[in-house]
Formats: C-alpha cells, structure tokens, sequence
C-alpha cells in the first residue's frame, strides 16, 4: 500500500467540523472521498471493507435501492432522496474504510472541536459576546444543527461516563470526579440552550446499557450502579424546569394527537407521521411507494397542516415507505449490527463505541438522523469512527494513540483496561 499520509488531516477535518453548517461538513466528506481515491491503497482499503461485518448489510441497502430506483416510480424528490439514501450507505463505507491511524485523526479532530465548543459555551453563558453566526447553534437551539450538535456533545458525555466508569472499577473513584462532572454539564446544555428531548433521551437511555456493558458479570455493582446513576441522571436532570416543561408538553401532545387533535407540535407531527408512514408500508410492503415517494403520500394522508414536511423523523420508516420492508430492514440491520459490534468487544473501546452506535440508533429512530445530512454527516460519520476503532480485534487498545506522544504520559493508556 502507497503510505500516503493525506487522508489523516483530511479524516482530522471532517472530525473537526462536525459542529459547523452542514455546507461545511459536506466539503470535508467530499475531500476525505478524494484524498482516499488518490493516495493509493484502494485495495487494501476494499479488503478492510470487504471484511468488515458492515459491508453486506450496506451492500443489500444500496442494491435495493437502486432495485426500487430502477424499477419503481419516480418523483419529483427522487433525486434528491437517492442522494440522501447513497449517502448514508457512503457515509458508513468510508469511516470504515479508514485505517486505525486515520479514525484516530478523526476522533482527534472531534474530541478537540468539542473541548473548544464546551469552552465556548461556557464563556458565552459566563460573560455574553456576541456569537459568530455559524456557531450559534452550538450556544442555543436554532433548527435541526442544534439537535446534530446536542446529539454531538451526547456523545462526548457517553464517552466521559465510559472514563469515570472505567475509573469506578478499576477503585479510583477520583479519577472519576470530572468525567461525571462534564457528563452532568453536558447533559444540562443539551437539555437547556440546545432543547434536546432526543439527546436527553439518549443519555438516559445509554448510560445504563454501559453501565450493563462495564458489569454484566458482576451482579451486585451492575444494580448499585443503575440505582445511583437512576437517581443522579433522572433526579437531576428532570428537575430542570425547562426540561421538564418539555416532557409534560410531549407527553400532553400525544395524548391529545391520540384524540384527534392536529396543531402545530413536535410529538403532534411526529404521531400522523408514524401512523400514516406506518400504513403506507403495510400498503406496499415489499416494494415500497419508489424513492421519493413518500412525500407524494404524506400529501394524500397526512393533515394539511403538516404537508410542508419532506421526512417522517424515523429513517428506518422513511426508506420502508420508499423501499419496502427490504429497504427498512437492511438499514436497521446495519444500525443494530454496528451496535452488536461495539457490545461484543469487552474493553472500554467497546463501550464508547455502544454508546456512540446506540445514540445514533436512538436518534434515527425518533428522529431523521441519517436522512438529514445537517444531523447525519456528523453523529454517523463520529459514530461509525468510534465503531471502526472498536473493530481494531487484534489491538488491546485502538486509542491509545488519541494524544500526541508528547503529550501523552509514560503509564500505560487507560484505554486499556476493561
């Protein structure tokens, strides 16, 4: 394999832009795309492909797809929809494409971005400034970026529970201190100025299936773990008035959707969305309605209040309306396999791996975190790259070179002990 050393910043940039607007995170997928096709090593990196557990899922999702394009009908969003669905299949090819060094610069890139942006939020609440527009989704909720950069800082807060777990087990509950610390903080900041029900929900979701991962073999600090984080995480963060003025809202919502009621509300939309993408592929559950097609019927079975909308905030029903059960369970398939994946390696690469491949599980399903490049050229790419590390099976520490040698202490990395 030609040793060429370009594709490293180019993987380093895509990590390090992950929170910036979306046009930004596409020119950094396109040039890890070119800087991979002309550094040479193609077969090689088609091999790495070729063996990774991934590859046959992506491999059945793409081909029915181009299946349902070749055959079924077409719309006005086809193209569009096409592109969107490739690139979910390309997203995943090529973390996994990346050497071991390379999701490294990757993950360098994204550790270091998401360490400056917790600076900035902190001066920016401390002391007020004037924030530059393309980074004011990271300090308040504007739009889809807010719930891709809170879904982010999801991540970080896994991946610091993962340390302070770590530190738990192997007795330095110190050591632990500021891992649970940022966790906290970071779940405040996406439950408050970024307005995140989707990355709250996430964090109470996967900080008990790590603690589960961590010890699942040992019973008596499996449940202690689970009652103490039950309490910290759920006592704490639902007492935030605004957190919990969010639930009661979503929780209201449904039950008034249930009743026939259609106003304008993130649970109201989300229930029509479910239900009526949910018989669209009972109707044609095996072909699906043709890539583009759902938006055609959203109009024809959804109320008119909501036929604005072009996605139904779950990406496996969005491609099982277009594609049939085939396309919704090659893409589930791939998500629950990147997941079992992480869960099957012991160490505590596996476990910050679960806990990046179980949250963008958990937002694709209850919102477009695929389809939606602004969320999903970021959680997917960072997830998939801390998936490709844990993939690392004959390498007791696939992190341990995160910091630069000189920065790095001569003690063996923490990264290694399960």
């Amino acid at each position: 394999m030609q040793r060429s050393h370009i594709v490293r910043p180019a993987a380093m940039f895509w990590g390090l832009v992950v929170f910036m607007p979306v046009g930004v995170t596409y020119l950094s997928a396109i040039l890890l795309l070119l800087t991979m096709l002309v550094a040479g090593g193609l077969r090689e990196r088609y091999a790495r492909l070729r063996a990774n557990p991934l590859w046959w899922p992506v491999v059945a999702y793409l081909a029915w797809t181009f299946l349902v394009l070749a055959f079924g009908r077409h719309y006005p969003e086809t193209g569009s929809n096409l592109f969107h669905g490739v690139r979910i299949g390309l997203t995943i090819l090529m973390a996994m494409a990346l050497t071991r060094e390379e999701a490294i610069w990757a993950l360098r890139g994204f550790l270091l971005v998401a360490a400056l942006n917790i600076l900035l939020i902190v001066a920016y609440y401390a002391v007020g400034f004037p924030i530059w527009s393309p980074l004011r989704a990271v300090v308040m909720e504007v739009g889809n970026k807010s719930i891709s950069n809170a879904l982010l800082f999801s991540v970080v807060a896994s991946t610091a529970a993962v340390w302070g777990i770590a530190q738990i087990a192997a007795h330095k509950p110190l050591r632990a201190i500021p891992a649970f610390v940022l966790l906290l903080g970071l779940g405040v900041v996406v439950a408050l100025p970024l307005t995140s029900r989707t990355s709250v929900l996430a964090l109470l979701l996967v900080i008990p299936v790590v603690c589960i991962h961590q010890w699942r073999n040992h019973l008596k600090m499996l449940v202690s773990a689970l009652v103490l984080g039950a309490v910290v995480l759920g006592a704490g963060l639902y007492q935030l008035p605004q957190l919990q003025h969010k639930v009661e809202t979503g929780v209201q919502e449904i039950e008034e959707a249930q009743a026939g009621a259609i106003f304008k509300g993130s649970w109201v939309i989300r229930y029509y969305m479910y239900k009526d993408t949910g018989l669209m592929i009972a109707d044609r559950p095996l072909t699906g309605w043709g890539i583009g097609g759902w938006t055609e019927q959203w109009h024809k079975r959804g109320p008119a209040l909501f036929a604005d909308s072009n996605m139904p905030h779950n990406d496996f029903l969005w491609v099982g309306a277009q594609g049939g059960l085939p396309a919704l369970l090659s893409l589930l398939v791939i998500m629950v396999a990147a997941v079992w994946q992480a869960w099957k390696r012991p160490d505590m690469a596996g476990r910050y791996a679960l806990a990046a491949t179980l949250i963008a599980l958990i937002a694709s399903s209850v919102n477009s975190a695929m389809r939606d490049a602004q969320i999903g050229l970021a959680l997917l790419f960072i997830a998939m790259v801390y998936l490709r590390l844990a993939q690392e099976k004959q390498d007791p520490d696939p992190w341990r070179d995160l910091l630069p040698s000189r920065w790095r202490k001569k003690e063996t990395a923490p990264q290694a002990a399960a």
